[in-house]
């Protein structure tokens, strides 16, 4: 059976939002309405991919995120950073700096997340071997899973069920510290995360009771934090060296950034970033237009992480500067030496369980049920003007009709609709006028010079 229900971390602050529909027209599921003139997030449709809040003109959409006062519950404080983190400073800042003011904020330990991913693409490869169904797809951007979950269930098979480094990482580190004799109720483990869909992976994990992981912190919170206390200090002597860590391979150092996966995978591999051209290519995948692929790395983000919502510098420098930093550190190890003597460990812990479908095209669990109620929708849609304004709150003319037969709304709903039956005397000016003002909120229509692009805008 499917979880109950999933946690999502973006938010819509009814405050500030004032309904401009931009969310609801790049919302990949259609998770998006408009009542009451107020964005409205579908929990079981949202993935978390973050569109809605690169859209939004006046920062309405946000992310709910653990506080960075968290970590000190613990005595043993872990931070797993990811390599576009690096990616984000200029080159002349080092690791080494990074990681010693990481310290000093207040984390004991810092482990770059990528470490365990040569573990875990010697797994990747393994599976992929044995797997009957071709392409495998790759688990690593929990929004991609998510969306499999939603939109392609049928494909939910194909899905390789093997930890990413987030998590491989973090039961890792926590296995290495209670060997060294710290008790598993003084550490606590915090992924620096680029991405919204990546605090919801960790609050309501996909295939897993719980996480390994204990809480989160915003990567753009980190950056500032970090950078401003590097910049306010003379380069020369004010920033403590701090202990080396074990360097990055150049694979796991471009293991977030789009190809990361696929170049390091056999056969005909593709790598495909921004999620609706994954949604565009799994269309064709379920559709069996597509043949001979071995392998899918799919990503979200364009970039992959490198333009998660929560990385505030540019993805494409971000890019560029992992992809020099990776050219520096040829030839080192894929494998870490302290992860070769956990190989045993790791092999048994990196499985993760099933993937339920959560299906959000059935409008009903009982097939025949199901089957009238599409009827319905075709039926309703003989009527619908199909221009697919959004004036009645939802992203087009099929969305409505499917609400309609949820019984989330009604024909009189569009306005074209709305027209037709004034016409014919069946509504009345002042119904429609309510009918309005139900999905945009009262006074929506009145005339006001300080809406967003009117001529007193910023007043």
């Amino acid at each position: 059976m499917a979880e109950a229900s999933f946690y999502h971390a973006l938010k819509v602050d009814a405050n500030v939002c004032y309904g401009c529909t931009h969310c609801m027209n790049v919302c990949p599921t259609g998770a998006i309405r408009i009542r009451d003139g107020i964005a409205t997030i579908r929990d079981d449709w949202c993935v978390d991919c973050g569109e809605c809040m690169r859209a939004c003109p006046v920062d309405a959409i946000y992310v709910e995120q653990d506080d960075f006062e968290k970590i000190f519950e613990f005595k043993c404080r872990v931070a797993l950073v990811p390599a576009v983190l690096i990616g984000q400073f200029p080159s002349d800042v080092t690791e080494s700096e990074i990681f010693s003011v990481m310290r000093e904020i207040g984390f004991t330990h810092v482990f770059q997340t990528e470490h365990t991913a040569g573990t875990i693409n010697r797994a990747m490869i393994e599976a992929a071997r044995k797997a009957e169904d071709k392409p495998v797809i790759s688990s690593f951007c929990p929004a991609i899973v998510r969306l499999i979950q939603i939109k392609f269930p049928s494909l939910l098979h194909q899905v390789l069920r093997i930890k990413p480094p987030i998590d491989a990482s973090a039961v890792y580190f926590r296995k290495r510290l209670e060997d060294e004799g710290i008790s598993p109720d003084d550490i606590g483990i915090f992924y620096v995360t680029p991405c919204a869909a990546k605090i919801a992976a960790v609050k309501s994990p996909v295939g897993e009771e719980q996480s390994p992981l204990d809480g989160v912190i915003n990567m753009s919170f980190i950056y500032n934090k970090i950078y401003r206390i590097i910049k306010s200090r003379s380069r020369s002597n004010g920033v403590s060296p701090g202990d080396m860590l074990p360097l990055l391979s150049p694979g796991a150092i471009k293991w977030g950034l789009t190809n990361g996966e696929s170049s390091r995978m056999e056969g005909r591999c593709l790598a495909i970033d921004e999620i609706h051209n994954v949604i565009e290519f799994l269309e064709k995948l379920e559709n069996d237009e597509i043949s001979s692929v071995d392998f899918l790395e799919l990503r979200a983000c364009d970039q992959s992480c490198a333009g998660g919502v929560l990385v505030g510098g540019n993805r494409f420098l971000t890019a560029e500067r992992l992809d020099k930093r990776a050219r520096r550190f040829k030839g080192v190890a894929d494998i870490p030496g302290d992860i070769k003597a956990y190989t045993h460990f790791m092999d048994k812990n990196l499985d993760i369980g099933p993937l339920e479908p959560r299906s959000m095209m059935a409008l009903d669990e009982d097939i025949s049920e199901a089957m009238r109620k599409m009827q319905q929708v075709r039926h309703l849609m003989c009527f619908l003007p199909g221009i697919d304004c959004g004036a009645c709150g939802a992203p087009n003319c099929q969305s409505l009709a499917e609400d309609i037969v949820r019984r989330e709304s009604q024909l009189s709903a569009c306005v074209f609709i709305q027209r037709m039956m004034e016409k014919h005397r069946k509504l009345s000016g002042e119904h429609a006028l309510r009918i309005i003002e139900k999905i945009w909120g009262e006074n929506r229509l009145d005339k006001d010079c300080k809406k967003k692009g009117a001529k007193n805008d910023s007043e």
